[in-house]
């Protein structure tokens, strides 16, 4: 049973035509547009209502599907806020920048792509955001890769696995809450799962940029060494603002304690050092925890990278949730996706076979659309119900949502993630994608252990056991 019951049955050819149309306006607005996903999905959403209305669907009927989907996200919306707050306590506490200049000592002149994955992942990891990560640490990367003379294509590809590994399996960053509260899965139990696919293709790239890398035993650091004494000039820099909040989070994260509070440990925790450090006041932390924290050393790199956090910085994400989750209700209830799964139900009977075709749908969403967010969430809308039929627990899905939704979007030359990172790395999408090594290797994992049945989860034993999901 779908968690949102369809109130009529269109035709397939109805159902695919509408789909179609659907794709094409939000494809076609993102990629030749250049506009925000959220007029696009504001545009579907009316069209839906009306299609509904010609079927002779009362309005209130589709109200109260959009009201359905739109609470199935609910939970994200305020782990979001709490995310923003997190961040912008982050950085007014000297958290974030004191890890961002640790990460920059761990750079040496032996084994440089596996260093800039590495510190990319590191760094990345505590920012939460894989474009914050590649418009601050991967530019600093780029010009040194470039004073230095090494191939830009290998360290930009490098660049976005680190920064995606980092987005896939920050607890701060939105996707990976995205995924785990759509899915109504612990947080942290989302990470933990998704180590099975993720340490292992962390560990093949890591290889892979070992033995492709170069030697640069004469290679010039200034650059790095200019981002890191601004870092210093900010009084931020100090080991106990890294270390407390980061063991804070930990020890909550190691208790099961639920995500907003853990967020709110941590960011508590930041709040009180920077009232020890002396570096705010009540009025100016509110201000920061509502508008972020504002960046003004006058270094571009730096401001860019330390300016950001707080509610309203959450506000464009909660936007698409809520759009993207209320066309999926409606979406359900006016039939269109139960009548697409019904034509392919029978391809979907075994487990191997659920978890390749929601892995091929992330992947589509991004390459037809070019939205991240869009692919986690139709994504886990869609197939919920497929991965109970065959007894999988919704954490399986969760983390296929991730392995072949998240990482994939910046490989696709015209995606949010794509366009961004060929603009501020100045390389083309297609020159890195090759090179972009976990980004490939994440959605192949997620299939093959699909296929195996190697560590998945299921519902219960008896389930198991029926033809279903063998």
């Amino acid at each position: 049973m779908y968690r949102i019951q369809p109130v009529q049955k269109p035709s397939f050819i109805e159902a695919f035509l509408l789909t179609v149309a659907i794709i094409a306006v939000i494809s076609a607005s993102i990629i030749f547009l250049d506009a925000a996903p959220h007029v696009p999905l504001a545009i579907v959403l009316l069209a839906l209502v009306l299609y509904g209305l010609m079927k002779n669907v009362s309005y209130k009927i589709l109200e109260g599907g959009i009201v359905e989907g739109a609470k199935s996200g609910m939970g994200a919306v305020f782990i979001f806020f709490f995310i923003g707050i997190l961040v912008a306590s982050w950085m007014l506490g000297g958290t974030i920048p004191t890890l961002v200049y640790a990460g920059f000592n761990l750079v040496t002149p032996n084994f440089y792509y596996v260093v800039v994955f590495v510190v990319t992942s590191f760094i990345g990891f505590f920012i939460g955001s894989s474009l914050t990560t590649i418009a601050t640490v991967g530019v600093a990367f780029i010009s040194i890769s470039g004073a230095v003379d090494v191939s830009l294509a290998i360290t930009a590809g490098a660049i976005v696995s680190g920064a995606l590994f980092s987005d896939k399996m920050s607890p701060i960053s939105d996707t990976t809450n995205m995924a785990s509260t759509t899915l109504n899965v612990d947080l942290f139990t989302h990470i933990r799962n998704m180590m099975w696919t993720t340490v292992p293709a962390f560990i093949v790239t890591l290889i892979i940029f070992a033995i492709i890398s170069p030697q640069l035993q004469n290679a010039n650091f200034e650059q790095m060494k200019h981002f890191q004494a601004g870092l210093l000039d900010t009084g931020l820099i100090h080991w106990t603002n890294a270390v407390i909040p980061l063991a804070v989070l930990f020890i909550c994260s190691i208790i099961r304690m639920p995500a907003i509070l853990t967020l709110a440990a941590g960011s508590l925790s930041a709040i009180i050092l920077s009232f020890i450090n002396g570096s705010t006041s009540i009025q100016h932390l509110f201000d920061v925890l509502m508008g972020g924290f504002v960046s003004d050393t006058g270094v571009e790199q730096i401001d860019s990278l330390l300016t950001r956090g707080g509610i309203e910085s959450m506000l464009f994400t909660i936007g698409i949730i809520l759009l993207a989750l209320s066309m999926g209700g409606l979406l359900f209830l006016l039939g269109i996706i139960p009548t697409l799964l019904e034509s392919i139900e029978h391809l979907l009977r075994k487990t191997y076979q659920v978890i390749t075709a929601s892995a091929l749908t992330a992947i589509a969403v991004n390459v037809l659309i070019g939205e991240q967010y869009l692919s986690i969430l139709l994504t886990g809308e869609t197939y919920q119900n497929q991965y109970e039929k065959v007894g999988l627990a919704n954490k399986n899905l969760s983390r296929v949502a991730e392995d072949a939704g998240t990482v994939i979007n910046p490989l696709v030359p015209w995606s949010v993630i794509g366009v961004f990172t060929a603009t501020t790395l100045d390389v083309s999408t297609l020159a890195y994608l090759p090179f972009s090594f976990f980004c490939l290797i994440s959605p192949i994992l997620t299939v093959f252990f699909g296929y195996t049945g190697w560590t998945l989860t299921y519902n219960s034993s008896s389930d198991t056991e029926n033809g279903l999901t063998k």
